[in-house]
């Protein structure tokens, strides 16, 4: 019995131009781990390969457009003659070794889960993780980001996992972050991959909302104490009261006695954070700086607490609001009505246990004067009133803040 193959022969017997779809055939089915056997068909074949079929199985070329070989009288034919022992021998003879696509997939498939690995385990200690962890899983972005590399998608997670380990932070800055994780103070800037993975996993620790712009990520860096553009986009306030033992608290205290604003920055509220007597009291929260001038003109010292978050809270605004929350206060928020304004207040109430503060359908239709700015954008549902969205379809046109300044103002009076 024949152990290895004759080339020279299998060549002209099985290498032929009109044979290569049969060859084709049998590599396809070895590459996806299929066995040589059963029948395989070429519709619309040419008489050329009829005729080579008809040679290689020592038959009469069959009539008709379809062209059905059986494989196992090829490997019959090939053993007889003593030019290959079965037919993998022979493909392989004539094309090189197969590789087995299915073991392939399979072993690459595991090893992108050993790569991910890493980011499950920190997930099993640490469930806030989970989300983050099953996003790497589904996604593909691992593989994505490593270009293909399992062996770099792993050290890419591992760099993850080791930063996520460092937070939360108490204001450090995101350069030294980078640099004690993983050795490059630059590893976390934008746009590179490591941040790309961590961020998603810092705002799940952080309890942020999905979003994307620079002032979605400082307030996620800022959400799990990591300092990254600290002193932009600053959170006005107007009486926040002040505390005797922090330096920002006795600013704090200082402004709130003269009735003046005052903003804070980010790096105030992580490296000195205050420690307002807040507990039980009201803190309004207003979207824009006009509602906090007024309070000031009119009011000065008088006027409660006021926060200003000057459209969807940054960093500022929102460790704040956590501040105040933490310590006891109950936020009270007002914003426009309009469909951006809705969207502000929802997200406000849902991150902050904030209440509405003079948002109903009701105080929209007091304040909605015909021929006002029409809305704009797609409708809003307001989570806290359902029949506010239906109001303002109806009516069809915005209110923002200045227009019931005077309502806000008795509110922060009394």
């Amino acid at each position: 019995m024949v152990s290895t193959p004759d080339l020279d022969r299998l060549r002209r017997v099985l290498g032929g131009e009109d044979l290569r779809w049969l060859v084709d055939r049998m590599w396809s089915r070895l590459a996806r781990d299929l066995p040589l056997d059963g029948d395989v068909t070429l519709r619309a074949a040419t008489p050329a390969q009829r005729q080579a079929v008809a040679r290689l199985l020592g038959r009469a070329p069959g009539r008709g457009t379809s062209l059905t070989v059986p494989l196992p009288a090829v490997a019959e034919t090939l053993r007889r003659a003593g030019i290959a022992p079965d037919l993998r021998t022979a493909v392989e003879a004539l094309r090189g070794p197969v590789v087995n696509r299915v073991a392939e997939r399979e072993a690459a498939e595991r090893a992108w889960a050993a790569a991910i690995e890493p980011a499950e385990a920190a997930a099993r200690l640490r469930p806030a993780l989970r989300s983050w962890a099953d996003w790497l899983r589904q996604t593909g972005i691992v593989r994505r980001l490593a270009g293909a590399d399992a062996a770099r998608g792993r050290a890419l997670v591992e760099n993850a996992v080791a930063v996520l380990d460092r937070l939360p932070a108490s204001g450090v800055p995101l350069s030294v972050l980078a640099a004690t994780a993983t050795g490059d103070g630059h590893a976390l800037d934008h746009g590179r991959p490591l941040a790309t993975l961590v961020l998603r996993a810092a705002a799940a620790l952080g309890g942020m909302p999905p979003g994307g712009d620079a002032e979605w990520r400082r307030a996620v860096w800022a959400s799990v104490g990591v300092l990254h553009g600290e002193l932009t986009n600053p959170v006005l306030v107007l009486n926040v009261p002040g505390d005797a033992k922090t330096a920002t608290g006795r600013v704090l205290a200082v402004w709130a006695e003269a009735g003046q604003p005052v903003h804070l920055t980010a790096r105030q509220l992580l490296r000195d954070a205050p420690e307002p007597p807040v507990a039980g009291r009201r803190v309004f929260v207003c979207e824009n700086t006009s509602v906090v001038a007024a309070a000031a003109d009119r009011l000065g010292a008088a006027a409660a607490p006021l926060v200003c978050v000057e459209s969807h809270p940054g960093a500022a605004a929102t460790l704040l609001l956590r501040i105040l929350l933490a310590r006891g206060a109950t936020l009270h928020y007002h914003g426009d009505f309009d469909w951006a304004g809705l969207v502000i207040a929802n997200g406000v109430l849902a991150r902050f246990a904030a209440r509405p503060w003079r948002m109903s359908a009701g105080d929209y239709l007091a304040a909605a004067a015909p021929g006002g700015r029409p809305l704009r954008g797609d409708p809003v549902v307001a989570s806290w009133d359902p029949a506010l969205h239906e109001a303002m379809q109806a009516r069809g046109v915005a209110v923002e803040e200045e227009v019931v300044l005077d309502d806000l103002l008795r509110d922060l009076a009394s």
